[in-house]
């Protein structure tokens, strides 16, 4: 599976990737956001949403694990798996009815429920990093299907 690494030296330079990403996300893609608290998984997202019309805040679910959107007659799913106690958890909230194989679902910290998920059609995952005195954020692109290879393919040209 194809993947590559960027640097992103500021805000801007995250919103950019996340732009990229969402007009060459097709309908029923699935992305991992790892990182670390305070990594960029949100901002993404929100430049992401931002990308194809959403107007208004963004905000990360914590507390309510999923905030759904509809932009432009697609389904987007924007998940904030951070407090989930246990995998299950997500099963019990309905959470399996998200992956229609329609929807964009983005989901920041995976791993919490493992077992409980599709597997991702592109991972991204951030961490911080300097480069030439710069405090940025890397961001790793990893196809996880043939989906996110085409996605990768598309932001490599």
């Amino acid at each position: 599976m194809a993947g590559f690494s960027v640097f992103l030296a500021d805000e801007a330079a995250q919103l950019s990737l996340a732009a990229e990403l969402a007009h060459h996300a097709p309908a029923g893609t699935v992305i991992f956001l790892q990182g670390d608290l305070g990594a960029g998984k949100t901002t993404l997202v929100r430049g992401f949403l931002q990308a194809l019309g959403h107007v208004g805040a963004v905000k990360s679910p914590t507390y309510t694990l999923v905030e759904p959107y509809e932009i432009n007659g697609q389904g987007i799913y924007h998940f904030d798996l951070y407090r989930l106690g246990e995998p299950d958890e997500l099963e019990y909230a309905g959470g399996r009815d998200y992956f229609d194989g329609e929807s964009i679902c983005l989901i920041e910290w995976p791993e919490k429920a493992a077992g409980y998920l599709p597997v991702a059609d592109l991972l991204c995952e951030l961490a911080y990093e300097t480069r030439n005195g710069v405090q940025g954020r890397t961001c790793k692109l990893q196809a996880g299907t043939e989906k996110g290879d085409k996605i990768i393919a598309a932001l490599s040209n």
